[in-house]
C-alpha cells in the first residue's frame, strides 16, 4: 500500500462532528493550577471546591493504600485455608488498584496532586508502617528482660 500520498482528514471534513466538546490540554510537564483533569474526563473541572475535593480524595487513596500495604490482613499467619488466601488476595488486589489510581492521578502532572499523593503515602506509612505507633513485639519484651549479652552470638 502506498502511504506517501495519503492525506489526513481536515478538521472541517464531514467525518468530524460539529458537536465535539473542547478538550483540556494534556500537560506533559508539572504545572500549578486548579484547571486540570484527574482520573476522569472533566473532573475536577475548573471549580476550586472540586479541585480541593480532588486533592482530599487523592490524599486518602494514598493513605488507604498504605494502610492496606501494612495491614495484618496481608501478613502471613498460621491459617493456610483457601478462604484466608482468597481474602489476602482480595486485599492485595484492592491495595494494588488504589496504588494504580494514585499513580494515574499523579500522571495528570498537576503539582498539587503530586504533593498530596506523596503526603498521603507519608502519613499512611507514619501511622501504619513506621515504628512510631507499633507495640513492641513479645520477642523484644523478652529480650529486654534478659541480661545484656557479651556480644557473642554462640
Amino acid at each position: 500500500m502506498d502511504h506517501d500520498n495519503m492525506q489526513m482528514p481536515s478538521p472541517s471534513s464531514s467525518s468530524m462532528s460539529n458537536h465535539t466538546k473542547p478538550h483540556m490540554m494534556m500537560h506533559m510537564t508539572f504545572f500549578w493550577g486548579k484547571n486540570t483533569e484527574v482520573l476522569f474526563s472533566g473532573w475536577p473541572g475548573t471549580s476550586s471546591g472540586m479541585y480541593a475535593l480532588c486533592l482530599v480524595v487523592v490524599f486518602f487513596l494514598a493513605v488507604i493504600a498504605e494502610w492496606l500495604a501494612h495491614s495484618p490482613f496481608l501478613r502471613a499467619d498460621s491459617s493456610t485455608s483457601r478462604a484466608a488466601g482468597l481474602f489476602q488476595t482480595a486485599v492485595y488486589t484492592l491495595k494494588t488498584g488504589l496504588s494504580y489510581l494514585v499513580m494515574l492521578a499523579v500522571m495528570s502532572f498537576n503539582a498539587g496532586v503530586f504533593i498530596v499523593a506523596i503526603a498521603g503515602y507519608a502519613v499512611g506509612f507514619f501511622f501504619f508502617g513506621s515504628t512510631a505507633f507499633k507495640k513492641p513485639s513479645d520477642d523484644r519484651k523478652t529480650a529486654e528482660l534478659l541480661p545484656p549479652s557479651s556480644g557473642c552470638v554462640c
